[in-house]
């Protein structure tokens, strides 16, 4: 749990797909999952979340339904959805909430 803390309290956008193994619909966003990640590079982070092992998790931040995708931000959630969502609109949420660095030079 500390680890997944760790990487949602990054300055980079972090998208976490909570999933689960027995869900069809997750297993159609898994392969547009890794399209989002070709296309945003270093620019955001992808984490998938198994809710079956990971039900505090998934308890914490009342998912009810799979596959949902959060976008967190320096640790708070940003955005939000529910079922399979394509790449185009993933693509686009990360970068929105991109936003400046605070070690820009």
């Amino acid at each position: 749990m500390s680890q997944f803390t760790d990487i949602i309290n990054s300055e980079k956008p972090t998208l976490v797909d909570f999933y689960a193994t027995w869900c069809g619909p997750c297993k159609m966003q898994s392969p547009i999952l890794e399209q989002v990640k070709e296309k945003i590079g270093d620019h955001g982070t992808i984490v998938k979340i198994d809710i079956d092992r990971n039900q505090e998790l998934a308890a914490q931040y009342h998912v009810q339904s799979v596959p949902t995708l959060i976008l967190f931000k320096c640790g708070k959630p940003v955005w939000r959805t529910v079922g399979v969502q394509q790449a185009e609109l993933l693509v686009a949420k990360i970068y929105e909430h991109e936003g400046t660095k605070s070690d820009e030079k």
